[in-house]
């Protein structure tokens, strides 16, 4: 008799310690509005405008992790003493037409934050925008320029950063979404 109580006990245990798993495998995530992975980001552009001088900085591997290799292109040099509105665009250029990303991250600006890293003396770049609860996103931009030079521009987007956080990629922490890098002219 005792041993039927033990294995009755077990089996007991075993349908609790099953109906937990479950129960916290099916529980709602109600910090957050969605569970999905990464959006497919195959294009970045930066679009800097001063008046008639724009230039646009690309980014494309419209096949995504295909064959392919991606492409960088660079519409021209930046004008040395010059301040630039710079705005960012994400897309998904494997559907037809085009998923523009961007709109995703602003709507869960919360949970985004672009960075800027320039290695071009004297360039300057800093988020004009902010996220529903005031904190920078960095979708729009400011750039400055000094004087001549050359150097990269590196634009990084992360998914679940600290907010607030000390401006730098390494104090934001958070994962990668997108991280591209552009050799720029300063002239």
């Amino acid at each position: 008799m005792k041993k039927l109580n033990t294995l009755k006990s077990i089996k007991l245990l075993a349908i609790l310690f099953v109906s937990t798993l479950v129960m916290t495998s099916c529980s709602d995530d109600h910090d957050h509005d969605h569970d999905h992975e990464g959006e497919l980001i195959t294009t970045v552009s930066y679009t800097l405008t001063n008046g008639n001088d724009v230039v646009t900085l690309t980014f494309q591997d419209t096949d995504g992790d295909g064959p392919n290799l991606p492409t960088t292109t660079i519409s021209g040099p930046l004008t040395a003493n010059t301040t630039y509105t710079g705005l960012v665009q994400l897309l998904n250029e494997t559907t037809s037409p085009a998923e523009n990303i961007t709109n995703e991250v602003q709507q869960e600006g919360d949970e985004h934050e672009f960075f800027y890293v320039s290695t071009v003396s004297g360039l300057t770049i800093t988020k004009t925008d902010t996220d529903g609860n005031g904190n920078p996103l960095g979708i729009a931009t400011s750039l400055s320029t000094g004087t001549a030079g050359s150097g990269s521009i590196t634009v990084i987007l992360k998914h679940e950063p600290t907010k607030p956080n000390n401006g730098t990629v390494a104090g934001a922490g958070g994962s990668t979404d997108v991280e591209v890098t552009f050799n720029v002219t300063v002239q």
